[in-house]
């Protein structure tokens, strides 16, 4: 498909719905963040901590023949199992807010078929973190869906749009009562953003990968979240956030509803104006027309990249890296704070922020340097409404299986013992002190 214009791209996003007039709207930049408490969380996603979600479209794709995966997600975290234990270890951390995801293809394993048990498992979730001060922060979708919607054609057929508005309503009549914040979409830009950066060439092995699992569903429509054409999926997910947040709001008005976003901090290297541009136009600026009117725009930030003529440039040797080698400066969410409150008005909440270390002195020393950051972005004024680390615990972190460290706790493959490295301490002090500040600031302000 040829690469779209600004206008072409904004247009789509108008179709959705996202560009009707906004009425009696803040001023770009000056969200409702004063009237929430301010969150203070941990991220997880169900896919990577759960395990053993068999009706899904990636444990497919993570068993066939041929597959891209290193390793298959198996029993992931055993969070299924010990999800009382995982909220215990939110509340030990002192945090008003946890970030989970609930799973479509364990909710609706066939087309029309809800399970009453499961919404009840998620259900019991929810009202543990309330029980525990703790808000839930949920997710409807986080990558993965029902095999039966990639055998459908997935994101790229426009009826997804409408089943996942389904979807949205018999969740939310489940958990709505204890829940007060969702998400709908889990990062729909960030494959649009990897198709562009391609210039539209297929990922590797896609092809073959996508026809073992054709073979595996006997259908040769099989589209997962993350394959095929990313600008038809881009348009799909602007039409079934809004109608998601329409059929949340049906149930439970209270609930407020957002889109959560892959925003590195982008910017045009020498020769790179042209790529930066596209990426822009792209995978972000249609996102941030659809959530203009939403309650928060969901922001996810690691990274600072740069664009040069045909891809990402490489790392700068002076760059405080990832274990992934990756610029990892606590500084990319101010750029990212900043760029989005120029685009949208919707406040923001960061919904995932962390860093990949095998050694946790690198997690500690980047909390270190991102609450000053945070700190000084909410005393300009920007509309932040928390911060949610990216992640609770080591899980499945999908093409990359399980090698990657972003969890503050450490799993055991076998046991599945829960073991807190030293950034856990580290965080529970920031956030209490944060939290010391945050009643400071409320008392004053009510007297």
């Amino acid at each position: 498909m040829e690469p779209l214009s600004r206008r072409r791209v904004i247009g789509a996003a108008a179709a959705a719905g996202a560009l009707l007039p906004v009425t009696a709207a803040a001023p770009r930049g000056k969200g409702t963040a004063k009237h929430h408490p301010f969150l203070w969380g941990v991220a997880t996603a169900a896919h990577q901590i759960e395990g053993n979600n068999v009706n899904s479209d990636y444990w497919l794709l993570e068993n066939v023949a041929g597959t891209g995966f290193p390793e298959p997600s198996g029993d992931a975290c055993n969070s299924w199992e010990r999800w009382p234990e995982d909220v215990a270890l939110v509340r030990g951390l002192g945090l008003n807010a946890y970030r989970f995801s609930v799973e479509w293809a364990r909710i609706e394993p066939e087309p029309g078929v809800f399970s009453n048990a499961v919404l009840d498992h998620y259900r019991r979730m929810c009202a543990a973190c309330r029980e525990a001060g703790i808000s839930p922060v949920v997710t409807y979708h986080h990558f993965t869906s029902p095999r039966w919607i990639a055998a459908r054609g997935g994101w790229e057929n426009p009826e997804t749009a409408d089943r996942f508005a389904r979807y949205c309503e018999r969740v939310t009549h489940a958990i709505g009562d204890f829940v007060d914040w969702g998400c709908t979409i889990n990062e729909p830009n960030a494959q649009v953003t990897s198709y562009v950066v391609a210039n539209g060439k297929p990922f590797a092995r896609e092809a073959q990968i996508r026809a073992e699992a054709a073979r595996a569903t006997g259908s040769d429509r099989f589209h997962a979240f993350f394959q095929g054409d990313s600008l038809k999926v881009r348009d799909v997910t602007l039409i079934a956030h809004r109608r998601g947040v329409e059929a949340i709001k049906g149930v439970a008005p209270h609930m407020k509803v957002g889109i959560t976003l892959a925003l590195q901090d982008l910017s045009a290297g020498p020769g790179g104006e042209a790529l930066y541009r596209r990426i822009f136009d792209e995978s972000r600026a249609p996102y941030y027309a659809l959530a203009d009117r939403d309650d928060f725009i969901g922001m996810q930030t690691y990274n600072r990249m740069a664009t040069g003529p045909s891809g990402y440039l490489p790392t700068s040797p002076t760059a405080t890296n990832d274990a992934w080698g990756r610029d990892a400066d606590a500084e990319a969410i101010a750029g990212v704070a900043h760029e989005i409150t120029h685009h949208c008005r919707a406040p923001i909440l960061i919904t995932e922020n962390g860093v990949t270390a095998t050694d946790d002195r690198l997690r500690m020393a980047y909390l270190d340097r991102v609450f000053p950051v945070v700190r000084r972005l909410r005393r300009e004024g920007l509309p932040l409404l928390g911060y949610i680390h990216w992640s609770l615990l080591d899980n499945f972190e999908w093409g990359s299986g399980y090698k990657p460290r972003f969890g503050l706790y450490a799993v055991d493959r076998t046991s599945f013992r829960r073991t807190a490295k030293p950034s856990v301490a580290l965080y529970r002090s920031l956030v209490a002190q944060a939290r010391i500040h945050d009643r400071h600031i409320e008392r004053n302000t009510r007297t």
